[in-house]
């Protein structure tokens, strides 16, 4: 049982790595509420329409038997490779060297073990490691108990990083079934700027299986823009976890682009501890075959005179299921508080399949609050009018599904990056898009 396999591999970890003793205990409680939990199931509300059960018949495989070697040649097409940036790489849950660019030159890009185990960094992570993350969620608490590496992303105050950071984690397919956990933690000091992009990505069909937890801490007038790129196979699995913890004027923007993979399940989580906060969150999901995607979002908003805006497109066709479970809260304190969230989605089968949850809870009086949801199929007048004037019904129905999605793209602020989303859109809706962008 996968269960029983993780609590011995727990006991091999705390053996293998000299960790403190507050972060024994920390891991130590982590995996009890794990174990106490285990893995959520459809009973649990927030996973009422997702289910790992096809998944956890895998027999995973914890900690990679042999290292393995990727050239980057051969993941050079994953990679923002038209522009010069900063990366941290790991293949199969370990740190490559020869594929990073990390730096300490002004500001910290490089690795979460060495953040958790050198002294020079303990006050940095007593104050941030595991602070914003849930502790009652249990995939959460595992990776809690597991982490060990990922990528630590500190930029000082008055700091403007000078070239977006990419996170990079691929997964090999060296062992039968893999199951990686890695741990991002990202702090981005006051009137600092940093732009980020995340990706996971399978190099063959072995299936795997990734947990991963970022927590992201944006202190007083911080600008935090957070790509997350989600185009993978379909026997890999996501499970992302992100939380984000926002000072006074402080601007966080998630962006999330779901286009492949088999199970993707984004928990996103924003909370608010100052005033004149803005949070965005956005998201384009393609999907097709019996892939499944599912965004669980949270905005809490404790404070005064903040903003939260949420814009989720999505389109399905063949067995595919997407769902959406967002919820704004906002605490009676939070007066002025502005509100948006909204989800609209296509379905181009009669098998595809969308549930979508908008919710509001609010206890404040004074504040402007909205959601909305459409699920719908593309305009047929629309698709006759351009028809009508020489589009092939194809390149018709590929405009019309671009166009719903523009909002979303108009969001990505790299140019470089927004060439190639458009591009796997492209792609994706089996289109060459011949228009400047």
């Amino acid at each position: 049982m996968l269960i029983e396999k993780l609590i011995s591999s727990f006991m091999i970890l705390e053996n293998q790595v000299e960790i403190d003793t507050d972060l024994h205990k920390l891991r130590t409680s982590a995996l009890k509420n794990f174990e106490n939990k285990g893995f959520p199931t459809k009973k649990e509300e927030a996973w009422k329409y997702t289910s790992l059960n096809a998944i956890l018949k895998n027999d995973f495989t914890v900690f990679p038997k042999n290292e393995s070697v990727v050239q980057y040649s051969d993941v050079k097409k994953y990679f923002l490779h038209e522009i010069d940036t900063y990366k941290v790489v790991f293949v199969d849950g370990v740190f490559s060297s020869h594929l990073s660019s990390t730096t300490h030159d002004g500001i910290d890009v490089c690795l979460m073990s060495s953040a958790l185990n050198k002294p020079k960094y303990k006050m940095v992570m007593d104050s941030h490691f595991n602070q914003i993350a849930s502790k009652d969620e249990s995939l959460t608490s595992l990776n809690t108990a597991f982490a060990n590496e990922g990528a630590y992303i500190n930029i000082p105050k008055s700091k403007v990083a000078d070239k977006p950071i990419e996170i990079m984690y691929f997964s090999t397919g060296s062992e039968a079934a893999l199951l990686v956990q890695p741990r991002n933690l990202v702090i981005v000091g006051e009137n600092s700027h940093v732009q980020i992009i995340e990706r996971h990505q399978s190099l063959n069909e072995n299936p795997v299986l990734t947990n991963s937890v970022t927590e992201i801490f944006a202190q007083k007038r911080a600008i935090v823009d957070y790509y997350k790129i989600q185009n993978d196979n379909l026997e890999a699995n996501l499970i992302d976890n992100t939380f984000v913890s926002q000072k006074q004027e402080s601007i966080v923007s998630v962006n999330t682009f779901c286009f492949g993979g088999n199970l993707t399940r984004n928990n996103l989580n924003f909370y608010h501890f100052g005033e004149r906060i803005v949070s965005n969150l956005n998201g384009i999901t393609i999907i097709g075959e019996k892939q499944h995607v599912d965004h669980y979002t949270l905005v809490h908003h404790a404070t005064p005179n903040c903003e939260s805006h949420q814009d989720y497109k999505g389109i399905f066709t063949d067995r595919s299921t997407g769902v959406f479970n967002g919820k704004i809260f906002v605490e009676k304190e939070a007066q002025k508080t502005n509100a948006f969230q909204k989800s609209n989605n296509i379905l181009l089968s009669d098998k595809a399949t969308i549930n979508a949850k908008p919710q509001l809870e609010i206890f404040a009086d004074d504040v402007k609050c909205s959601h909305g949801c459409t699920i719908g199929q593309l305009d047929d007048s629309a698709m006759f009018y351009m028809q009508q004037r020489g589009i092939p019904q194809k390149e018709a129905k590929a405009l019309l599904m671009y166009a719903f999605s523009n909002a979303v793209i108009e969001s990505i602020k790299i140019p470089e990056l927004k060439q190639r989303i458009t591009a796997i859109i492209a792609t994706k809706l089996g289109v060459k898009i011949g228009f400047d962008l």
